[in-house]
């Protein structure tokens, strides 16, 4: 059964479920989207990755600063909607825009709900040590992802890092939304409300955060690193160069924090050790550890460390 629905989503996280939609053969009334920003070396204005794909299917494309004002609201209750698929959009959702299709505004988050409200959810999950996290498709009210549950996937996060879970998060979820719309449309499916212990909130990555502090455990560091991966990437001083780790495995050792302790690129933590496995010089491409000790030395004994950000004070 076709549902005439808008889809809303901006990064790479929602395109699997746009093209799921579009698999399905629903009738995509509109795609709303983030506006083009400036990208790269020579700032050229970049679509978003949902806008791409729209644009590849003809899909009319809408990026409004704001949802907030009745011409932006008007415009999009007039497209008659059944109902609004929502994925990292980046805008608030204020409540004529929830009210206006028929069946409603549902969000694919990636979380298990409520754990990891907001922002950066899987982020937050690995960085926090969770063992496990999932995709759930929920009813979108005015609060912060503070809806009714209709369906849920959860998933082991093991050593994965951000990257590699958020990939296999949109695959489950453009299969679990699907399901769900179908579902809806029958009237077969229960919604389940939030239970409201246990709410942890997931807040935007601020860039401070990114900085490794060699003096947390092996595993603090590595549980940052892992969620960091790869973008915006965890970084550390080398040889007054600043190096981002994009992955490191646990290894036995002991030395001060920041320490090498051999050849192989093992690093002593506060506790524990971490074994530096892909990493990314400024301006260069990601590389194993072994490339990059072929042109940049890391003998035993150096420490690495983390420049202060520009404005901070850099005296002990």
């Amino acid at each position: 059964m076709t549902l005439r629905l808008a889809f809303m989503g901006t990064p790479d996280f929602a395109v699997p479920l746009l093209a799921e939609l579009l698999a399905q053969g629903h009738d995509i009334a509109a795609v709303y989207t983030q506006p083009a920003r400036p990208k790269g070396r020579g700032y050229a204005e970049e679509p978003s990755p949902v806008a791409k794909l729209a644009a590849a299917h003809g899909l009319q494309l809408r990026t409004p600063p704001t949802l907030k004002t009745e011409e932006a609201q008007a415009e999009f209750a007039a497209l008659g909607l059944d109902a609004a698929v929502v994925s990292a959009y980046g805008l608030i959702l204020p409540k004529p825009i929830l009210d206006a299709p028929r069946l409603g505004c549902f969000n694919l988050h990636a979380s298990l709900l409520p754990r990891w409200r907001g922002a950066a959810p899987i982020q937050r999950a690995i960085m926090a040590g969770d063992e496990e996290t999932g995709i759930m498709f929920m009813r979108m009210e005015e609060g912060l992802d503070t809806g009714p549950v209709l369906m849920a996937q959860s998933v082991r996060i093991g050593r994965r890092t951000s990257g590699e879970l958020q990939n296999e998060l949109a695959r489950l979820g453009a299969y679990l939304m699907a399901r769900a719309l179908a579902a809806l449309e029958r009237g077969g499916i229960a919604e389940r409300t939030q239970d409201e212990t246990g709410v942890t909130y997931a807040k935007k990555i601020l860039k401070e955060e990114a900085r490794i502090d060699w003096s947390k455990s092996a595993d603090e560091v590595d549980c940052l690193i892992r969620a960091l991966s790869p973008a915006p990437g965890a970084w550390t001083e080398a040889k007054g160069e600043r190096l981002k780790i994009l992955y490191a495995e646990p290894e036995e050792g002991l030395g001060a924090p920041g320490e090498v302790l051999d050849g192989q690129l093992n690093i002593a933590c506060g506790s524990g050790a971490l074994r530096l496995v892909r990493l990314q010089r400024a301006g260069r491409g990601v590389m194993s550890a072994t490339e990059l000790l072929r042109g940049f030395a890391l003998p035993r004994g150096t420490r690495l460390e983390s420049l202060p950000l520009e404005g901070e004070d850099r005296r002990g």
